[in-house]
Order: C-alpha cells, then sequence, then structure tokens
C-alpha cells in the first residue's frame, strides 16, 4: 500500500562473524522447527479487508495491514485508475474523519468489512498545489524524462520493453521451417559471440509512449496570480492557463470548492465564470469537459499506465543516476518551473522556524522504543524514512552549495575555506582548511578524511548502543568538490569547539579529556569494534582513560544528548602504508616492497579485515586448545619450556578459565572453558604475540598517532598492542590477498565490474588502495590465464580511479559556462584515438560587447579556461601512469588508450562506464567512433548533465535480517517449505520497513523465485523474480551485474513456463549487458552462452546454438581446465547439437572428449562415464546408419528403401533438466495439492506486504509475465 520508499545502499556492510547473528542461525535453527524473530505475535500483521466507497461508485474491497496508516490508504487510491483524479479528500469511518497519520489498528471500530468513505474537503493553495503535482506526475507516468534527469527518486526500467513481443509465442510452434525460427531466434549481429562491435544505444530500450498520448498543449501558472483580495473574499486561490490539443486557450480558477473556468484573457483580468459555467472538484474532469482529445488520451494514458508494473512508478528514496541518456525534447513543466522559484534558496531556509530540524528528527526516531517487534518496525521503518529524506534534501543542499547558490556563514575567508548553513544543514568542503591535516597529508588528508568518518558513524550506526548520538552524516562529491553534509548538534555553533568537548581532543592528543558517561556510554561499542580501553597522557602528564581515538570527540548538546563526533580513526592504522621511523614490518611485507609510502596518512583498515584477522586467530587458538587436550603430555613438556623462556608468566597449575567471544550480537558476553594454566600459557604463548592469559582481541587506534603519549605502567601492552598491528598488517597481505584470489579461481568471487570487485576486495578486508598489490599477486600465480577476467577489472578499475583522481583537480579549474566543453575534452583525451584532441567550445554565439571592444579580457578570472584546454592525451596518460605508481605503487603496463585496448585488452565503453560512474558524468546516448584519427570522438553536445556520486548510512531492518537468515538457513539445509515461509516473513517485514523498492526486496524475491521454481511452481516463480529484475534495474542501475543476474534468473524460469521466445530475450539482453560491461572474456558469459544455447537448441536453431555452445567450451575450458567436469558437460550439449544437425562425426569427437575427463576424474565404473559410454555407442550407431544410406544413394541413385535417422528436436524435458544442471539447480517434484497449499501459504504471509504497493488483485492483474505451471 505504501508507496513509502525503499533504498540503495550507499556502501555494503557486511555483518562481523562476531557481532552478528549468523552463527546463532545454525543453532537456533535445529532447536525450532520454525525459528522467528522474539516477541513476534503473527496476529498484529495479519491483513483484513475494509470496503472503499468513492463519490459516485459502489464500495470496493480494500485488503490493508493493521500496521499501514491512512495516509498510506490515501497514497494508493491517488494511485488506483479509478481513484487518480482525487487528491484533496479524507477517509470517514461512520462519519468520524480519520487521522491521516494513524495507525489502522489503533482506529476503534475498524474491523473486517468495515467501509471507509471518501469525503471530498475544501482547497487551500498548499491542496490546489499537490493537486497540480500529482497531475503533472499521471500526465507524465510514461515519460521517462525524470528518470533521466534524476529528480523525484524516478529511474528508468527497461523489462516491460525486452519482453513485450509476445504475440509470436502463439504463432512460433506452428511454423516448421528452420529458415523462419532462425530469423526469429536470431540476435542482433552486435550480440554474436566473436563480435567486436561494442554498441551503446542497445542498453536503453526505448518507446516513447508519451508523445503518441499527449493530452495538453499547455499548463502553468497564469500572470494573474496571486488573487487580489476581492476575490480571495470569494474562495479563488490561484489561478491557470491551459492550451488544449485543439488549441482553444483557456483560463482556470482554482478555488476553495474546485476549478472553473473564468473570463480573463493574456491582456484582460475578468475572474468570473465563464459561459456554461462548470465547477470540477478535480481539475482532470474539468480539463475532459473542455477538451475532447485530451478525455480520450488520458483514458488511453490510463489504460497504458494500468498495464505497466507498479514498480516502474513507485519513487525509490535514494536517488539513482543514470549515466547515458537519449537526446530529449525540453517541454513546458508548471510544476518544475514552480520548484525552482519556489526552491528558497537564500532567504526563506535560512529562517530554522520555516526548515525541518534534521538532528532532532533523526535523533528523535532512534529514541523510538523497541521493546517488540510491532515496536522495532516503527523504528526502523521511521529511521529509514527519515534517513532517506534527509540524504535527500543534503544532496540537494550540496549541488546548490558548489553551484554557487547558498551564502556562506563566512563570506569573508577564502571560496577554499568557506562553510554553509542550508535547511539547518551544515555544509564544509573537502580541503585543507587552515592547515588542520598539513602532518597527514594535506589536502590528500582532508578529501579522505569525509569518507574515513562516514565509516565510522556507519561502524557506531550499526552498534545502535541506546543514549549515545550519532550527527547525520552525507558526503557527496560533485564538480570536483568533495562536500560534507552534516546535522547541527544544538549548542554546537554558539560556542568555541575546546569549550564544548568533554571526552577526547581538540589539539590532536595534547590536550585530552574524559568522561565516567562517555566511558559508559562507548563500553559496549568499544567491544564490537575490536577497540582497547586504555590510558594517554594529558599535557599535565596524568593518565586519561579511554576507549576510542583520542580524536573522537564528545560534545553534550543544548538538548541534553550525548554526541560522539570526529570518527575518522575509529579503526587501526594500516602499517603498510603507514612507514614509521624505528618500525620495521616482517620480512614478508618487506620483500613486497612494504610499508609503502601513501598520498596521506589517513590510512585504516577495514572492519571486515579486524573481523577476519580476529577470527583466525581464534580458529587457531581453538585448535590448539583442541590438540592441548588430546596430547595432554606433550603440550605440559612444550608448557613447561614455554614457561622457562617466558619470565612474565606465573607457573601456577591451577585450574582457570580461558574467556572466549560468544557470537551473542545483543550483548557480547563471554563464555568460558576451563583449561589448565600450562596449556592456556603455551598455546596462546605460541599463536599470539600480544595476549597472555584469555583470547581477548582488541585494537588501541591511538598506537601509531603523533603527539599521544602514553603512561610508562602501558608500555609493555603499547609494545604488544604494535606487534598485533603488524601481525594484521602482514595477514592482510599473506592471508587476504591469497584467499580472494582463490575466491576468484573457484568462482565464489566473480567479479563483473569495478563495483562488483571493490564489493568482493572489500568483504576480505582489502581496501582498494591494495589495487596495485592485487594486480602483482595475479601476474605472479602460475594459474594467472584463470584470473584473466579479474586482472583486466582490476587494472579498468585502477585506471579509472587514476583518471577520477586527476579529473577532480581538473574540474575545479573549470568555470560553469565551460563544463561540458572542459568535460568532452578529458573525456576526449581519455578515450579518443585522435592525437591532437583539441578543444572545440561552442559559446552558443554570445558575445560581450565589453570583450569586442576589448580582447584582452577574453579569458576567465585566473587564466583558468588554459588550465583546462591545453590538456593533451599523451599528458593526460603521463599523468595516470603517474598516479598509478604514486597511489597505488603500480606499473600500468599501458601509456594510451590504443595500449589499454590493444595490449590489455580493455574496452573503451566499458572505460567510459567506468569513468561516467565514478565521476557522476552523463553522457548521450549513441554510438562514438573511438577509432576515428581525424575528429573528436565527443562534442559539448554529447554531455548531458553532472550528477553528484553521494555516499551515506544505509539502516537496516534487523529483524527481518535475522529472518532471511534463518530462512537462508533452512533452504541449505534442504527444509525448503520452512524456508520459504521464513524469507516471506521477513519480504513482509522488509517492505514494511523499506517500502517496495529495496535491495533486501530484492533478495527475499530472488530466493523465493528460485525455491518456488525448485518446487515446481513456475508461474509464482516467474512473478516473483519479475519483481526482482524491476527493482534491481531500479535501485541498482539497468546495467548492474546484479541485474545482470536476475536477468538471468528471469529467463530460465521463462523458459521453463512455456515462453521460450520471451527467454530468449531476456538472456540475449543479459548477454548484452555482459558484453558491455566487462566484455566477452569472463567465466559468467559461459553460463549464459549455454543457456543461450540450450533455448536456440530446443527450437532447432542449431547453427546458431552451436556459435554459442562453442565460445562456451572455450572460455569453460580457459577458466575451468581441460579436465573439468563442467568441460565434458560443454563437450556434451555440443554433441547433442551436432546430432540434431545429423554431423555424427562432430558428435562423437566431442562426446570422446566428455568421456576421456569422465573417465580420467570419476573413473570407468561411475554412472556418468557409463553414460558416455552408452551416448557413443548410439552415436555410432547413427553414423554407421547415415554411411549406409549415403553408400546406398551413391551406389543406386535412389533413397527408397532407405530406413530414416532419427532427428528429432530435443525434449522439453531434457533441456530443462540441462538448464538446471548449468545454473546449479536440483528441482523437487511436489504434488498439486502441494503446490496449492505452499502458494496459499505464501500469499497469507505476504498480503500485507504486497498492500504497501497495490491491493492484491491489481498486483496480480499487472503481472506481465504471468505463466501456467506445465508438469513435465
Amino acid at each position: 500500500m505504501s508507496p513509502s520508499p525503499g533504498t540503495i545502499t550507499g556502501e555494503h556492510m557486511p555483518d562481523t562473524p562476531a557481532d552478528s547473528m549468523t552463527e546463532q542461525v545454525e543453532d537456533d535453527c535445529k532447536k525450532q522447527e520454525l525459528p522467528a524473530v522474539p516477541d513476534m505475535d503473527p496476529s498484529e500483521d495479519a491483513g483484513f479487508t475494509v470496503k472503499i466507497q468513492a463519490p459516485g461508485t459502489e464500495p470496493t474491497d480494500f485488503q490493508v495491514s493493521p500496521l499501514a496508516m491512512v495516509q498510506e490508504i490515501r497514497q494508493v487510491l491517488m494511485d488506483r485508475e479509478e481513484t487518480c483524479r482525487r487528491t484533496c479528500f479524507s477517509l470517514q469511518l461512520n462519519g468520524v474523519t480519520l487521522d491521516n497519520f494513524t495507525h489502522l489498528t489503533s482506529i476503534p471500530g475498524l474491523q473486517e468489512g468495515s467501509v471507509l468513505r471518501v469525503v471530498e474537503d475544501p482547497y487551500n493553495v498548499r491542496e490546489v498545489r499537490i493537486h497540480l503535482r500529482h497531475i503533472r506526475d499521471l500526465l507524465k507516468s510514461l515519460d521517462l524524462t525524470d528518470g533521466y534527469n534524476g529528480v523525484e527518486g524516478s529511474s528508468p526500467s527497461f523489462l516491460s520493453c525486452v519482453t513485450e513481443d509476445r504475440n509470436e509465442e502463439s504463432s512460433k510452434t506452428k511454423r516448421r521451417g528452420d529458415g523462419l525460427k532462425r530469423v526469429s531466434c536470431s540476435p542482433p549481429n552486435h550480440i554474436l559471440p566473436g563480435s567486436k562491435e561494442r554498441l551503446l544505444v542497445p542498453l536503453q530500450t526505448h518507446i516513447d509512449f508519451g508523445k503518441s498520448l499527449e493530452c495538453l498543449k499547455v499548463l502553468t501558472m497564469s500572470s494573474w496570480n496571486p488573487p487580489p483580495g476581492n476575490r480571495k473574499m470569494h474562495g479563488d486561490l490561484m489561478y491557470l492557463n491551459v492550451v488544449t490539443m485543439e488549441d482553444r486557450h483557456f483560463s482556470i480558477t482554482a478555488s476553495t470548492r474546485g476549478f472553473y473556468v473564468n473570463q480573463s484573457t493574456t491582456y484582460s483580468f475578468n475572474p468570473k465564470p465563464a459561459n456554461p459555467s462548470a465547477l470540477s472538484h478535480a481539475l482532470l474532469d474539468l480539463l475532459g469537459h473542455i477538451s475532447p482529445i485530451f478525455k480520450k488520451n488520458f483514458s488511453a494514458l490510463l489504460k497504458r499506465r494500468g498495464s505497466t508494473h507498479p514498480f516502474e512508478r513507485i519513487a525509490t528514496p535514494f536517488q539513482v543516476f543514470s549515466w547515458t541518456a537519449p537526446a530529449l525534447d525540453h517541454t513546458m513543466d508548471c510544476v518544475r518551473a514552480e520548484d525552482v522559484i519556489s526552491f528558497r534558496l537564500g532567504y526563506e531556509e535560512h529562517v530554522p522556524v520555516q526548515a525541518r530540524d534534521w538532528n532532532e528528527e533523526l535523533q528523535a526516531t532512534r529514541e523510538l522504543p523497541r521493546k517488540n517487534v510491532t515496536d522495532r518496525l516503527m523504528r526502523d521503518r521511521a529511521v529509514f524514512k527519515a534517513n532517506s529524506d534527509f540524504v535527500s534534501t543534503a544532496t540537494r543542499g550540496a549541488m546548490a552549495v558548489v553551484d554557487g547558490n547558498v551564502v556562506p556563514i563566512n563570506p569573508s575567508e577564502e571560496p577554499r575555506q568557506q562553510m554553509f548553513i542550508w535547511n539547518n544543514i551544515f555544509f564544509s568542503l573537502g580541503f585543507d582548511v587552515q592547515d588542520q591535516y598539513r602532518d597527514l597529508g594535506g589536502e590528500a588528508a582532508a578529501h579522505a578524511a569525509p569518507v574515513l568518518d562516514l565509516n565510522g558513524v556507519r561502524a557506531y550506526w550499526a552498534v545502535d548502543q541506546e543514549e549515545l548520538y550519532l550527527i547525520g552524516t552525507v558526503v557527496i562529491d560533485y564538480r570536483g568538490y568533495r562536500v560534507t553534509a552534516q546535522t547541527i548538534v544544538p549548542g554546537i555553533l554558539d560556542r568555541d569547539q575546546a569549550q564544548s568537548v568533554v571526552y577526547g581532543s581538540t589539539d590532536f592528543g595534547k590536550t585530552v579529556v574524559s568522561d565516567e558517561r562517555y566511558l559508559e556510554l562507548l563500553d559496549k561499542p568499544s567491544k564490537k569494534l575490536r577497540v582497547q580501553r586504555h590510558l594517554v597522557l594529558n599535557k599535565d602528564d596524568t593518565a586519561v582513560e579511554l576507549c576510542s581515538s583520542v580524536e573522537h570527540k564528545g560534545i553534550v548538546g543544548n538538548d541534553g544528548r550525548h554526541y560522539i563526533l570526529d570518527l575518522l580513526f575509529t579503526f587501526p592504522p594500516d602499517l603498510n602504508f603507514l612507514p614509521v621511523e624505528g618500525e620495521d614490518l616482517s620480512p614478508a611485507c618487506k620483500q613486497l616492497g612494504f610499508p609503502r609510502l601513501h598520498p596521506h596518512r589517513l590510512v585504516c583498515l577495514r572492519q571486515e579485515l579486524i573481523d577476519a584477522f580476529v577470527e583466525h586467530r581464534y580458529q587457531m587458538f581453538m585448535e590448539t586448545v583442541s590438540q592441548s587436550t588430546e596430547h595432554d603430555r606433550e603440550i605440559k613438556d612444550v608448557g613447561k619450556s614455554a614457561l622457562k623462556s617466558d619470565p612474565t608468566t606465573t607457573p601456577q597449575l591451577s585450574s582457570t578459565s580461558v574467556t572466549l567471544p560468544d557470537q551473542d550480537s545483543e550483548h557480547l558476553s563471554l563464555k568460558t572453558v576451563p583449561v589448565n594454566n600450562t596449556q592456556q600459557g603455551s598455546s596462546i604463548k605460541h599463536v599470539f604475540s600480544s595476549l597472555r592469559k584469555t583470547f581477548d582481541i582488541h585494537f588501541n587506534p591511538n598506537v601509531f598517532c603523533a603527539g599521544v603519549r602514553f603512561p610508562k605502567e602501558s608500555a609493555e601492552d603499547i609494545q604488544k598492542q604494535k606487534q598485533q598491528l603488524k601481525d594484521a598488517a602482514v595477514f592482510l597481505i599473506s592471508n587476504q590477498i591469497p584467499a580472494f584470489m582463490k575466491s576468484c579461481l573457484d568462482h565464489t568471487s566473480m567479479p563483473i565490474d569495478g563495483v562488483t570487485l571493490t564489493e568482493a576486495l572489500h568483504q576480505h578486508g582489502i581496501n582498494i588502495r591494495y589495487l596495485g598489490a592485487v594486480l602483482e599477486n595475479i601476474q605472479k600465480i602460475p594459474l594467472k590465464e584463470r584470473l584473466d577476467h579479474v586482472y583486466r577489472i582490476a587494472l579498468c578499475e585502477l585506471i579509472t580511479r587514476c583518471a577520477k583522481h586527476l579529473f577532480k583537480t581538473y574540474l575545479l579549474a573549470v568555470e560553469p559556462s565551460a563544463l561540458s566543453a572542459s568535460v568532452s575534452h578529458f573525456l576526449n583525451c581519455f578515450l579518443s584515438s585522435f592525437a591532437d584532441a583539441g578543444v572545440i567550445q561552442q559559446n552558443d554565439k554570445l558575445a560581450s560587447r565589453r570583450r569586442s571592444r576589448r580582447r584582452r579580457s577574453r579569458a576567465p578570472v585566473g587564466g583558468t579556461a588554459t588550465v583546462w584546454a591545453n590538456l593533451t592525451p599523451s599528458d593526460l596518460w603521463v599523468a595516470i601512469k603517474t598516479e598509478a605508481q604514486e597511489y597505488y605503487h603500480y606499473s600500468l603496463p599501458c601509456g594510451s588508450v590504443e595500449e589499454a585496448v590493444d595490449k590489455c585488452r580493455l574496452q573503451r565503453n566499458t572505460l567510459l562506464r567506468e569513468i561516467a560512474v565514478k565521476t557522476g558524468i552523463q553522457i548521450l546516448l549513441r554510438e562514438y567512433h573511438f577509432d576515428s584519427e581525424h575528429r573528436t570522438v565527443f562534442t559539448e553536445e554529447d554531455i548531458l548533465n553532472i550528477f553528484p556520486v553521494v555516499k551515506h548510512i544505509s539502516p537496516r531492518a534487523n529483524d527481518a535480517l535475522y529472518l532471511l537468515r534463518c530462512g537462508q538457513s533452512k533452504v541449505q539445509q534442504g527444509c525448503l517449505k520452512e524456508g520459504c515461509e521464513l524469507i516471506s516473513q521477513a519480504l513482509g517485514l522488509f517492505t514494511n520497513v523499506y517500502g517496495a523498492l529495496h535491495q533486501d526486496v530484492c533478495v527475499c524475491l530472488r530466493l523465493l523465485g528460485r525455491i518456488h521454481y525448485v518446487l515446481g511452481d513456475y508461474a509464482e516463480a516467474l512473478s516473483h523474480q519479475q519483481r526482482a529484475v524491476l527493482i534491481s534495474e531500479r535501485v541498482l542501475g539497468i546495467e548492474h551485474p546484479n541485474t545482470i543476474q536476475e536477468y538471468k534468473h528471469l529467463g530460465l524460469y521463462c523458459f521453463a513456463g512455456g515462453q521460450p521466445m520471451t527467454a530468449l530475450r531476456l538472456l540475449y539482453r543479459a548477454r548484452y549487458l555482459m558484453l558491455l560491461v566487462c566484455g566477452e572474456d569472463h567465466p559468467e558469459m559461459t553460463l549464459l552462452d549455454s543457456k543461450i544455447g540450450l533455448v536456440l537448441h530446443s527450437m532447432m536453431a542449431c547453427d546458431l546454438a552451436l556459435k554459442f555452445l562453442e565460445n562456451a567450451l572455450g572460455l569453460t575450458s580457459k577458466y575451468q581446465g581441460p579436465s573439468s567436469l563442467k568441460l565434458a558437460q560443454s563437450h556434451h550439449l555440443l554433441a547433442k547439437v551436432h546430432e540434431s544437425k545429423g554431423d555424427f562425426r562432430a558428435a562423437l569427437r566431442h562426446e570422446k572428449e566428455r568421456y576421456g575427463i569422465y573417465r580420467k576424474q570419476v573413473g570407468e565404473a561411475h554412472e556418468k562415464t557409463q553414460e558416455s559410454s552408452e551416448y557413443l555407442k548410439h552415436l555410432t550407431h547413427q553414423a554407421v546408419i547415415l554411411q549406409k544410406t549415403m553408400n546406398w544413394i551413391y551406389k543406386t541413385g535412389s533413397d527408397t528403401n532407405v530406413s530414416r535417422l532419427n532427428l528429432n528436436s530435443p525434449s522439453r524435458v531434457w533441456i530443462v533438466e540441462q538448464l538446471n544442471l548449468v545454473t546449479g539447480i536440483v528441482l523437487i517434484p511436489l504434488s498439486d495439492s502441494d503446490l496449492e497449499k505452499l502458494r496459499t501459504d505464501a500469499q497469507k504471509t505476504c498480503q500485507p506486504t504486497q498492500n504497501n504497493v497495490e491491493s492484491m488483485e491489481d498486483l496480480q492483474d499487472l503481472d506481465t509475465l504471468q505463466a501456467v505451471t506445465q508438469g513435465d
């Protein structure tokens, strides 16, 4: 029901092994048959049916959730075709008007079957504006302009375009001619294997519904606004001008009673009603009355709108920006025009009374009760909504700051030092103000600090400590500037910071203060974040206790809340990139050239690395303890020798206990294991460099901070802390980087582009600054060919990141009027083969009179035009190579884009996509001819926009995450029905918190689709997977790797559900996106081409199927090895296609390869080997028949009395089996009654959820990929 927003995570935040509920799931699932969120009452969220009666209509049934609000019912009514014309109305129950923000569960008398009446309310100016905005949204509902412009949470989706041609499904089976089928099955040439053509235009299969259904020519505000006083007394609120498609001009009055046509003209004001007078409460009714074309086209528009899935229309809370867009006609838009006029920049929103208090909103939502699951759902929902609204407003404000539309609070300072307050949000620029970061790296450190601070906020946010407050933080990169947007602590601007801080330091550790209340509040977060409680010396040499970095600042606001700020040193330093005088790393690090110099000293280990390091040490500890109990005598001997060699260990043999970190996510309790002191001392001494008596690994973040001093009595512990950090640095190099490469070799990690590569590195705790080290490691391993795809993706990521660093500095020297020219020039230098990529700038044929008289003043202030205009391709690539060496310590193997393409086998379109996504550039959707040597590739007209790149925290629904993990665990144990029910419950909770569009909702839908497919319920699988594709396109992007995966799954389910042509189009779409994002040489392409080949084989398009299957064979051989069982499977698929063609010699050749692999890998007696042997006999028999037939024909010249060959097409059952085998799916057949019961249970669980988008009946009508379950 609720169009309340979903989200896209700013950055993935994996749950830690020690601090999440993941490890508890298996135990919990074993203890109870159906795990559930504690204190969950299923009846609390059980949906019920009410009746809605609008004026002039019969009552209609409406499924609602008791957790929903009245406002959400209103929003759904405004979205439904029958009731979308009204916006100014209220809902009444038994004559009592319902409050819009009341939850249904708290309305007395509301029960099953209650009738809610829609009552039209009188308008005011605000309601008129809402009405006009709603009309605008309806008229533009099929227009993708907002999605391309990145406004109002709109983003494009093309699934309906890909699957639109369904009319051939019924006719294709009647045509048996192979030629006809080949034409219908053939993809465009650029999708075929081996094609070197990489087109950009097919990325957006654009269908322009809007132009064919234009309803109005003009709808604008009248120049007669505002109404004079005497007309206000008659109820006039606003005047509108309308030009209909019949080219008739009308002036319309918006009054408190509704809308009517008045007698005003452009130059004559006459507000009296026109004859004949007609008053309509809804403007759409009035427009339909005065314009027959409007009435006809708007009706057709609503029908087309109703045929689209609701997920295509719902707004996402975190805006997704498209890096390509077609050429769009700019049309008159009264709502957008008014948005610009009423943007309130510079005046109204400086008045605190009229602006939202973002700090109060964010803190108040976190203070909401969390005692039971209903409370937590309400709290999570409020937190998510407040955060998403804050991110949206902060992004808008940051763009206004950079564009110069906000007045600084310190206008006398130089521009880089200016700060801004707008809409109760504080904005600062990422420059080194007053040499604050002089000793840490200057401007490079100032640029890195905001993101590190955001990472700290994210870490403390995840701990969710009560009564410890964090300020809202968003980091926005826009036009070369890094802007930090933060909420304002009450009172912080009224006093000096040094006076405000009651915990931490304001002078880099020289003066340190502490507070008992802060120590108490930081105790739980410090344990979860592995931060050691320790002492530091103040400037007067007194010891001060801290449990965080000295840079963390505790401030008590005027609201009495305890805030913690400046969290950039939350995690310990990375010694591999932090050379410290007098400190040596291990020989393993030194051998690889560590420590290495970095542009700044704000280098920290990732939280994932800390967790992996602790987990690794914990496993070693447990193995050692286990060995000590099995070999007590040997351990005692080792223990005695260890005790003798360690004078700090007291040789006591009494029983003691070892504390082990529990996996509880709420309370980091300690469990004890009794061991002998000798065992304890020996095992821990052997395993740990810094700990003696307990397994308790924590890090001191202040150890290598310049200016921080420690008491003498802590000297020993400080040395152990230093050694522990050195051990962590070694662990990253010697364990995590090899573990990442191993995961890529066995394809548990399969990065497709820079984003997925970064996520995979981060999951292993590897910072992106190790990219050069990763590339070096790949080049050194013996199986480097099998990591060829990772090498190319990593190299592309390194090059584009270096280009992004340079582009940031490059843009700062560009005046606003030259942005499009400078960006196109930079892209030409980066990607063009044209050696002299000069500047071709169109100055819109504008000339200043002053400049015409005094030509010397052409150059802008500071002569900045010449700085960017003088850049050449060779200069840029030299700078990229230098940046790669200085930042990543990697020597690039290419010195130009030609070498990157020819020598390193990178794709220009891939480089273009990566640099555009990283910098926010939006380019015109057309084909760019990069190989042209006589003209530049990009012109000014090709640069459409520059969007902000936004980093923010992403609140999660913890109860739903717990249910999702329980469901996944059940599925892994084989309990599919129980897992399906748990995941359905998680889906309901996710949607209640996020709304319909969110990545977590997408994960649930994908899992449910997979489960229903495995159980044979193809219709449900299609329904779930279709929504997963739509959500992925909307919240991640139309070419995001996750979207490609969702397309592949949907293609499989479509084929199994009896829609082979639709399946083929979906798989072709996935292949096109793969070619654009990473190229053809990728192991993921193996699975995709195998699926396409099988679907084509089912249609007997054998020649086409062979092209895809042969490409899959070559890639399988490269990435799986010559003796892989997957290679045997590829040979078998090719053998079957050759058999269908009658080419038995080729079929025998491939099947012999398969037989040889099976015999070598699993032996002669294995069933697969025997199956291959039998198939070889069958092929041999068929070949003999063919040869006899050919001999007889040559001998007699007649084909009579010849036994016919059996060249039938493969059965659909066999094709589905092979598709499942390629995908890795095992089907579990269920009876019809079991399927019906499972479907009913899932619908009961999800009903309240689905009502948050549309009613259940609407969703069923709008499913565009329904399929009938067909038994094999």
